[in-house]
């Protein structure tokens, strides 16, 4: 729900229950079985406007383990480590499980994620907000299987189409952790820091991986008013860095 100020209220519906808020009460009832699109009064007046969430909209708002990758990054994630419809995805780095949730819809109903995560509260908190997300939506994602594991140590998993690292070391994955991943493969790593950066794209380009690629995404809103038209005062600046590359086959020459 959104409010007059543009100011957004995730709320699961159940009958008989009231949303509470200091703009006021605002009965559930009043909302199920309704359009999306309608506004609504609170017991104190203000008005709210009820849409179904985007998936950008739950993962802003649902409850969190560890911090999420956000929509920009994930999106750019989607598109530049090609993640197709059917593809196996082998993530590490369940988190809160936001970036699971958009590898899922992206493979589509012939795909699937599998998702490694060392701490088991992180991955209860993924497995939770998947499931949330899921049960009330009518989006036909991949298949999402959980694992508690550490691929540094090796995974059983082969000839994976994809990889995804949201990890502090994800160099250590190097060897072990990326035999799973089929020649030709992208490897993708998420990270926040200049450091970690460095680190990875030396360890992939001594490690067999080529065409590695290092970007980031600031995101400026505008506010667009009749003829005033201008930047936002805030915008989503670094988040985190992308790391992208291509595994190679053995060399038979």
């Amino acid at each position: 729900m959104i409010d007059g100020r543009a100011r957004r209220y995730l709320v699961t519906l159940a009958q008989g229950k009231q949303f509470h808020s200091h703009l006021g009460a605002l009965e559930h009832d009043e909302l199920i079985g309704g359009p999306e699109g309608v506004t609504v009064r609170t017991s104190g007046g203000s008005s709210l406007t009820a849409f179904r969430p985007t998936l950008s909209d739950y993962v802003l708002k649902m409850q969190r383990g560890a911090q999420v990758v956000y929509p920009k990054d994930a999106a750019l994630i989607v598109m530049y480590a090609d993640i197709f419809p059917g593809a196996t995805v082998l993530e590490a780095g369940s988190g809160s499980g936001a970036l699971t949730l958009a590898l899922a819809d992206a493979v589509g109903e012939g795909g699937l994620v599998i998702s490694y995560e060392v701490r088991e509260d992180h991955l209860s908190r993924a497995a939770a907000n998947i499931e949330a997300w899921h049960s009330g939506s009518d989006h036909r994602p991949g298949r999402v299987d959980l694992r508690s594991g550490d691929v540094f140590d090796g995974v059983p998993e082969r000839s994976v189409d994809r990889m995804v690292l949201d990890l502090p070391e994800p160099w250590r994955a190097l060897g072990a952790g990326t035999e799973s991943l089929a020649p030709g493969g992208i490897l993708c790593c998420y990270l926040p820091t200049i450091p970690q950066v460095s680190q990875i794209v030396e360890a992939m380009r001594r490690g067999g991986f080529g065409l590695v690629s290092t970007f980031e995404a600031l995101v400026r809103t505008w506010n667009v008013e009749g003829q005033s038209v201008r930047p936002d005062h805030r915008m989503i600046a670094h988040t985190g860095f992308i790391v992208t590359g291509r595994k190679l086959a053995e060399n038979r020459a």
